[in-house]
């Protein structure tokens, strides 16, 4: 299939993020269509823009005219999905998804998935700690990282569609992993993370501690506001990678804070001058 502003495209979950993406094709002129659950997310959506037309029902002509299909779904949720009624998706349809854990996810949606119909799997680095499509906003993808997971059944002019629609979404950085190197690379840069900031804000119950805290401590732990649906099952999905990113940061942990009770100063300075020189590489490119 082609991927031009002709193209029919489907969003199947108007989200947060299928939101942004909505948002985002719609304002480069692409004819953007949707499925979601409430009436209320589509009339939002139409009446600001973001989308040509949406319903809530399961409607068998937009699907089947549909050649572009992005599923912005809970993982479960779209592998459920595609096993009773991936029979409605146009021959020669590429679909492709948003979810943050591949390894299940991909293997389970191409070993169901009928021949004429090819899944591509990709996973934007962007998003917000608030759901619902009123918090989507395209502008969390400028810049941004966008990490496309062929297999050996993808096509390469499927992955070429897939960093094409990266591109006009406007990610600054492209690159592709497989879904297993992904997997293990998102267990410690997006759910350890996310583990760190669940446990700072439960570890200590101190009442108003609102009332004192800094800018450091705010930073730290925005992500502690969680969709605790969506984040337990990608922590569950992606258990085994996700408990050895967890064992390794214990033990670093537990050798600062041996350097602590040792008074080891050096020890720990040296490790905050690598800390500094390792977080340098991880700031945005400038505009």
């Amino acid at each position: 299939m082609r991927f031009d502003k002709s193209t029919n495209i489907l969003i199947i979950g108007l989200g947060v993020i299928g939101g942004g993406y909505a948002a985002a094709l719609t304002s480069k002129g692409y004819r953007v269509y949707c499925i979601t659950k409430e009436e209320g997310d589509i009339a939002y959506a139409k009446e600001r823009g973001i989308i040509t037309d949406g319903t809530t029902e399961l409607d068998t002509e937009l699907i089947g005219r549909a050649e572009l299909v992005i599923f912005a779904l809970y993982p479960t949720v779209f592998i459920d999905w595609i096993e009773k009624n991936q029979q409605l998706l146009r021959p020669g349809a590429l679909i492709t998804d948003v979810t943050g854990v591949k390894g299940s996810v991909v293997e389970r949606v191409q070993s169901i998935l009928r021949p004429d119909v090819e899944f591509i799997a990709a996973h934007p680095m962007a998003g917000r700690e608030r759901s619902g499509v009123e918090f989507s906003d395209p502008e969390v993808f400028i810049g941004a990282n966008y990490i496309v997971t062929p297999t050996e059944k993808n096509t390469k002019a499927a992955i070429e569609i897939c960093r094409e629609l990266g591109r006009v979404l406007g990610f600054g950085r492209i690159t592709e992993l497989s879904p297993e190197e992904h997997d293990k690379m998102i267990a410690f840069l997006s759910q350890l993370t996310h583990c760190i900031a669940v446990t700072l804000m439960t570890c200590n119950s101190t009442p108003e501690l609102e009332k004192y805290t800094g800018d450091s401590f705010r930073d730290l732990t925005r992500i502690a506001k969680i969709n605790d649906k969506m984040w337990s099952e990608l922590f569950i999905m992606n258990k085994s990678a996700l408990l050895s990113e967890m064992d390794a940061f214990s033990l670093e942990f537990e050798r600062l804070r041996a350097m602590l009770v040792a008074g080891d100063s050096e020890g720990i300075r040296e490790m905050m001058r690598r800390s500094t020189e390792r977080r340098s590489l991880f700031d945005k490119p400038k505009k």
